[in-house]
């Protein structure tokens, strides 16, 4: 996914295909954001210098981290470390809310 800038704080945007997100306010070392995925949609694998937490709020996924799958449901999270490739797939429509420390 492409970095946030102050410019999209708190307005929905497209980032892929099939995904979209919501940039919160960041406080002075997190962030947070809120991304919607229809089903089938998956982000290409990227890479970040930010850890990441991912909690599920709607759906499946499929995450890839480092090469290994991970399925993520409703009501579950992962951490994703910082520098590790990683890719996103909905099984069904879905929700992440996704926090970053430092903020991005």
């Amino acid at each position: 996914m492409i970095n946030a800038s102050l410019s999209n704080i708190g307005i929905w945007e497209m980032v892929e295909p099939g995904i979209r997100r919501k940039v919160f306010e960041p406080g002075q070392a997190m962030m947070m954001m809120e991304v919607h995925f229809e089903a089938g949609s998956k982000s290409s694998e990227h890479s970040h210098p930010y850890e990441q937490m991912s909690y599920c709020m709607k759906g499946r996924f499929e995450i890839a981290i480092n090469g290994q799958m991970h399925e993520l449901s409703a009501g579950k999270a992962l951490v994703i470390p910082a520098g590790v490739p990683h890719s996103i797939k909905a099984l069904a429509p879905g929700i992440l809310l996704d926090s970053y420390t430092p903020a991005r």
